[in-house]
């Protein structure tokens, strides 16, 4: 499962896809495919810009084509684990599974997004150490230095 939140969209398929959806708005009627295919693409690149717009037009799909919505929120889910926003990708997943509750590709992305959490969680823990050892290392510096004196 972590390859599909590593996965990355080849530039050829989304200019492929980018390009058909632009015509089809330029025409003033997007198909929901086309609007997915691209929406699909996005969430796959390697830029969060295009990563939270591929978010919106998914976001829009589910509001408007309901038949699709199984696989909106599983790419909902996909694109905000990937831009780090994992409290909104676990809500896409609990509300995916509401409709489908032993889907074993999404109960795999479910425990790969809380991996992601507890990795970054203890990372962050860590970075947050590591500053206030330095700046305890810093104050006891001046004390040291201001008792010299």
């Amino acid at each position: 499962m972590e390859d599909v939140l590593d996965e990355i969209v080849s530039s050829d398929d989304l200019q492929k896809f980018e390009k058909v959806f632009h015509e089809q708005l330029h025409q003033g009627k997007v198909s929901h495919k086309a609007q997915f295919e691209y929406a699909w693409c996005l969430v796959r690149s390697k830029y969060p810009t295009d990563i939270r717009k591929g978010i919106l037009l998914l976001k829009e799909l589910c509001n408007s084509h309901p038949e699709g919505k199984r696989d909106y929120l599983f790419y909902l889910a996909i694109g905000n684990a990937r831009i780090r926003e994992y409290n909104k990708a676990l809500h896409y997943v609990k509300s995916f599974l509401e409709i489908e509750p032993a889907n074993q590709q999404v109960l795999a992305l479910e425990r790969q997004i809380n991996k992601r959490m507890e990795k970054e969680g203890l990372i962050g823990i860590a970075v947050a150490g590591g500053a206030m050892l330095a700046l305890g290392g810093i104050v006891g510096l001046g004390v040291a230095l201001a008792k010299k004196k």
